[in-house]
């Protein structure tokens, strides 16, 4: 899938809708299994996409980083949400703890931002209420 993303769908989008075509100027994000996929794709690709939105779908640690070369010079943002009750019954050995490898992003000099949805889990709320933060701190330059 990551091939045919970076090979065949990102140059249709860039060549049917008004995009401007080049990393600076490119997110992706998804939710729950999305956001496992965005960690993927964009750990993979970091010369394709600049901001990164993860919403109940793991985290991206410094150990991450360190083996995908250029993430720390391109990506611009790293954005990981959760709803609190996720994180109150949060299932361990699963990609370490998010709020954690957060935290060690920033340390390492990496903007992240770490997002709580009071009151929610793994549901659209949730979402949506990590979408309203992301949104707007996408393309800040």
């Amino acid at each position: 899938f990551t091939k045919t993303l970076i090979k065949d769908i990102i140059p249709m989008i860039d060549a049917n809708y008004r995009t401007v075509a080049d990393a600076q100027h490119r997110a992706m994000a998804g939710l729950s299994m999305g956001g496992m996929q965005t960690r993927v794709i964009t750990l993979a690709h970091p010369d394709v996409f600049s901001y990164v939105g993860m919403f109940s779908g793991g985290s991206i640690s410094l150990e991450d980083v360190n083996n995908a070369p250029g993430f720390k010079e391109n990506v611009k943002l790293v954005f990981i949400s959760y709803g609190s009750r996720e994180l109150e019954n949060r299932r361990m050995g699963f990609g370490g703890d998010p709020r954690e490898n957060t935290d060690a992003l920033k340390e390492a000099g990496i903007n992240t931002h770490f997002y709580v949805s009071p009151n929610t889990a793994h549901e659209w709320q949730s979402w949506r209420r990590g979408l309203h933060e992301f949104a707007p701190l996408l393309f800040q330059d």
